[in-house]
């Protein structure tokens, strides 16, 4: 399904985008590209997230075992 939008940016984002974008490759194919590579750091950042929230809740063995000495 194709559908023209228009999104207004400043000449220098336009030229940004210009340049990232690879000859051949369409705006509509870099933007996508931008949304998917976004959307996996932000998953990576929530891993990161998770795995730090995980240590500081988590006993480790060596506290465990002097507690039940």
């Amino acid at each position: 399904m194709s559908a023209d939008k228009r999104i207004p940016t400043t000449e220098e984002t336009w030229k940004e985008l210009h340049e990232l974008k690879e000859p051949g490759q369409t705006f509509d194919e870099l933007l996508t590209e931008l949304i998917q590579e976004h959307r996996e750091r932000q998953l990576a950042e929530r891993a990161r997230e998770v795995r730090e929230a995980d240590r500081e809740e988590l006993t480790s063995l060596d506290e465990l075992r002097s507690t039940t000495e």
